[in-house]
């Protein structure tokens, strides 16, 4: 700047520049955008449509399990009374009961709505396999955990691994639930008693993989102990492989369910596979094939949307995919 240019500003020199300090310690700090992994997460899973759709899909599932029977009390024997009610298909019972929700589905053996019994059985199977995966995840995320990192743990575990896991699943919940009452607290104890342990297994193999990397080595000559090297070192990097395996969890203890109640041993609740096992018979009777399917078809589109929803979200938390 001219000298001319300076004296029309009518400053001093002094006014105009100033000596900037030169700090060792500011100069080494990084200046970068603030990273949060969940939000990145989430950031990965909405920026493909697909999920959004998806995601829609398991609130209106949720809304209809859950608040729906809450608004209308189900009586699955309300109308016991009313023969002319009882097997009607959907056009059928839009034509005797009007055209509503209750009717679009027809109705079952004792003139109950099927679409009204198909949400209060949803909400019962949901329920049962949000609780088991909460369950067994937890206890087998954790032990395995520790059963890869620890040698003594993993002689041990390793000898009841082979004992248990060669126990056919199905046969040892069925055996659960010919011991004690069918209830929604029997499945429970029925899947979770064992259920842990392949999940254990799993999360030990992935980590032995990674246990001997130099931090863990590290930590572990620093005398940290083994449960705190796992859930901290450990776990938190396996985010995308738990979140994987809790999709293909979820949808399998209501597949169980079914399968159960299908062959006469599930919950005496009114779950989905009561409600399929029940309709047995109105599936090779002509005219009321639809009292049979719906409920299938409902079972089969809960399990997909929650397998689906889990492994994209599984596949979002592999940080690999935040670039």
């Amino acid at each position: 700047m001219s000298k001319e240019k300076i004296a029309e500003l009518g400053m001093t020199n002094e006014e105009l520049f100033s000596f900037v300090d030169h700090d060792n310690l500011e100069s080494e700090k990084i200046t970068a955008p603030r990273y949060s992994y969940w939000q990145s997460v989430f950031r990965v899973f909405f920026k493909k449509k697909i999920n959004i759709v998806i995601l829609t899909l398991l609130f209106i599932i949720i809304v209809f399990a859950y608040i729906y029977p809450m608004i209308y009390h189900y009586d699955p024997f309300a109308n016991l009374n009313r023969p002319e009610l009882k097997h009607l298909n959907p056009s059928k019972a839009i034509s005797v009961m009007g055209l509503s929700i209750h009717s679009i589905l027809g109705t079952g053996a004792a003139g109950q709505s099927t679409f009204d019994a198909i949400w209060n059985g949803s909400r019962i199977s949901i329920s049962l396999a949000f609780v088991c995966a909460a369950i067994n995840m937890t206890i087998g995320v954790l032990i395995g955990a520790v059963w890869g990192f620890s040698k003594k743990v993993d002689i041990f575990m390793t000898e009841v691994y082979n004992i248990l896991g060669n126990v056919p699943y199905v046969l040892f919940i069925s055996v659960m639930v010919m011991l004690f009452s069918a209830s929604f607290w029997t499945m429970v104890f029925a899947l979770t008693i064992t259920g842990w342990l392949g999940i254990a297994y799993f999360i030990r193999t992935q980590v032995v993989i990674i246990r001997d990397r130099e931090y863990n080595l590290a930590s572990k000559c620093l005398g940290t102990s083994t449960i705190k090297i796992a859930i901290k070192n450990i776990l938190p990097f396996m985010t995308s492989v738990i979140v994987t395996l809790l999709a293909s969890e979820i949808p399998s203890y209501i597949s169980y369910e079914v399968f159960l109640s299908y062959i006469g041993m599930g919950l005496s609740d009114m779950s989905l596979g009561k409600l399929i096992y029940s309709a047995e018979s109105s599936m090779v009777t002509p005219g009321w094939e639809f009292e049979f399917w719906s409920p299938v078809a409902i079972s089969s589109i809960i399990t997909v949307v929650l397998y689906v929803v889990g492994q994209n979200l599984g596949d979002a938390s592999d940080p690999r995919t935040h670039m």
